[in-house]
């Protein structure tokens, strides 16, 4: 039984991580059609997002999922985009 269970939170966890990898280029995707509209930001905030942008694209292309996402939704906060 404890075998079973062991299972089936190994499988979830792995499944879990794939969902999260298709999440991020889609929050990635609104990042940038946000940016497209040239949004009223300060230079500082602009420049923020930009990082932002940038980190949470490399953390997705190192596996780490959710650094990524939580990258990317501190960009969307400053732009204002819901999430």
């Amino acid at each position: 039984m404890m075998k079973k269970s062991l299972v089936a939170g190994l499988l979830a966890m792995a499944l879990s991580g794939g969902a999260f990898a298709f999440h991020c280029p889609a929050e990635m995707k609104k990042i940038d059609e946000a940016l497209a509209k040239n949004p009223m930001l300060a230079a500082e905030q602009m420049t923020e997002v930009k990082q932002l942008r940038a980190e949470g694209e490399t953390l997705h292309k190192a596996g780490k999922h959710q650094e990524a996402l939580d990258s990317l939704e501190k960009a969307k906060k400053i732009l204002k985009i819901e999430t």
